[in-house]
């Protein structure tokens, strides 16, 4: 009896660096509420509009990121598989017309009626979790080039593939990354790897060129400011943003970049608000949260019991961290401009639920690696 009711707690409790990543979590989600109210004052006649439904997307987020806290990660593993091919169909069927939605250019969205699911933040889940069992049951094998080359590259290339097609690069290339690191921590050799990532990079740059629409977002991303009336005036403005904010910001709500002069300031430019209206300050602290959930969660990581695990929370770390570094890079200037969303804080349901999940896996597994060495499998 003592030993179940010690099992029993033990499920439930949160080690201390679980508790500091789900308390950044809390605080970031938290801000991009402020700041979304803040931003959406000059869209609708009523500013509560996208708060509200927001609100309705963080139940939802929330009860998946619980699930996930509580699911048996090593279970799961069985249905890894599934989730990846439920993931690939959902990519593909987007992409037949009447069933993907077209939103500026692009079909990333499926109607559900009441909402619309982005399929590339299913196709991301589906990556992972496909990456990390696959790797991990083939570990002993990553000197064939077939079974620890060939096939794990073509499962990722398959997953980019589609997203691409969308077209959506920055996705594709997050999940390249996101990939290929993975890869590389399974111990993947480096006479591979390099040649592949040089022909993975050398692959994306020609679509690019050959795509007219994001060929101009880099070329007007060389001259910003020349181009600041036509294909650089969202970033212009966003840096217009920042720098009106200064140290201290102007004051929420009463910032003037929202008010119809930056285009997407409640989505993937809203990191601009919050420099305007609250400052240099805030913006670092946005930045040291990441980087502080990123290290705490590395740090963990020494105590997986398996490959799977380590694989499974190391990507859905970098899944957070990486699109965040990503969206803020795009903000300030130092990367072409790009439609992702800022994690926790941006708005939109599909990312937030998918970030919220990621949270929940990280979050399980600290719990579940609290337990004694007894009651957790362990690879041999």
């Amino acid at each position: 009896m003592c030993a179940r009711t010690a099992l029993r707690n033990s499920f439930w409790s949160i080690p201390p660096a679980g508790v500091f990543i789900a308390l950044i979590v809390i605080s970031l989600t938290f801000l991009g509420l402020v700041v979304l109210f803040s931003a959406s004052q000059a869209m609708h006649s009523d500013p509560t509009v996208l708060l509200r439904k927001q609100l309705i997307w963080l139940v939802v987020a929330s009860l998946s990121g619980g699930f996930a806290m509580i699911v048996n990660l090593a279970a799961l593993r069985d249905y890894a598989y599934i989730l990846a091919g439920g993931a690939v169909l959902l990519l593909v069927l987007v992409l037949i017309p009447g069933i993907g939605v077209t939103v500026n250019g692009a079909q990333r969205w499926i109607d559900c009626g009441p909402m619309r699911l982005q399929v590339s933040e299913i196709g991301k889940l589906g990556l992972l979790f496909m990456m990390a069992h696959y790797l991990a049951a083939n570990r002993r094998n990553l000197d064939d080039p077939l079974r620890g080359f060939i096939v794990p590259c073509g499962m990722l290339a398959v997953i980019c593939g589609l997203i691409i097609i969308e077209p959506d690069f920055g996705t594709a290339f997050l999940c390249g990354a996101v990939g290929g690191i993975m890869l590389y921590l399974a111990g993947l050799r480096l006479k591979f790897l390099i040649p592949t990532a040089i022909a993975a990079l050398t692959f994306f740059s020609v679509a690019v060129y050959h795509d007219p629409v994001r060929l101009q977002r880099i070329t007007s991303f060389l001259d910003v400011e020349g181009n600041r009336t036509d294909s650089s005036y969202q970033l212009w403005q966003g840096i217009l943003a920042f720098g009106a904010g200064g140290v201290q910001g102007v004051g929420l709500g009463v910032g003037r970049q929202q008010m119809s002069f930056l285009p997407e300031a409640h989505t993937d430019f809203i990191f601009a608000i919050v420099g305007e209206e609250l400052g240099l300050v805030f913006t670092l602290g946005v930045v040291v949260l990441f980087m502080t959930l990123f290290f705490v969660g590395v740090l963990q990581l020494k105590r997986a019991p398996d490959l799977y695990q380590y694989l499974l929370i190391m990507g859905a770390l970098l899944f957070v961290t990486l699109q965040a570094l990503i969206n803020i890079g795009v903000v300030t200037g130092c990367l072409p401009t790009k439609g992702m969303s800022l994690p926790f804080i941006s708005y939109g349901g599909s990312n937030l639920v998918f970030m919220f999940v990621l949270t929940g896996i990280i979050l399980n597994g600290f719990r579940s690696w609290e337990l004694p060495a007894l009651w957790r499998q362990r690879e041999l």
